[in-house]
């Protein structure tokens, strides 16, 4: 399981649940996938986030730090 953040949203407009992942969204046009369910776009988000990090690194392009929630 990946590390990186994942916002789902529902969108009226086209009916589906849309993702973002803040961590990337300097380097990729957002919202960067989406689903007809909560867990397809889940389901879809985790492999999108996988395909980036393995074209960066496979192209040696930096890889952004996950996001990491700071529990005091």
């Amino acid at each position: 399981m990946n590390q990186y953040s994942m916002i789902v949203q529902w969108n009226d407009g086209d009916r589906l649940f849309l993702v973002t992942i803040p961590e990337f969204s300097d380097r990729v046009v957002m919202p960067c996938t989406h689903g007809k369910t909560r867990e397809e776009a889940i389901r879809n988000g985790e492999e999108v986030i996988e395909m980036y990090l393995e074209a960066w690194a496979t192209e040696g392009e930096s890889i952004p730090a996950p996001n990491t929630l700071q529990i005091a």
